[in-house]
């Protein structure tokens, strides 16, 4: 019984885990779900393209700068923005010594 009880209480944590809203994580709990979400998609992709993003489509999406978009192989393109709003394009910072940035333009 005393097993049954344990499993019972570690599986009524996951559920709550698994149900509760965003809003209602504390910065731990966010971190976890968002980065579970994103392994899903990104986890041992391959880049199979990098470009500029066009005058055209920057102008389209309402940008003054034309950031980097990478495609991976299952389709996926990542875009960077300067916000979560998507309010213009976006650089990106690296660890590489001769790349620190990669820039807008």
């Amino acid at each position: 019984m005393a097993k049954e009880k344990k499993l019972e209480d570690k599986f009524s944590k996951v559920i709550s885990e698994v149900e509760k809203k965003l809003e209602d994580m504390n910065n731990e709990e966010l971190s976890n779900s968002w980065k579970t979400r994103i392994e899903k998609y990104l986890k041992g992709r391959t880049i199979v393209k990098i470009e500029y993003c066009s005058e055209k489509e920057s102008e389209r999406q309402g940008w003054h700068c034309q950031p980097i978009q990478i495609l991976l192989d299952n389709g996926t393109w990542l875009t960077p923005t300067s916000d979560d709003e998507g309010n213009n394009g976006g650089a990106i910072h690296t660890n590489i010594k001769e790349l620190p940035i990669i820039p807008v333009i």
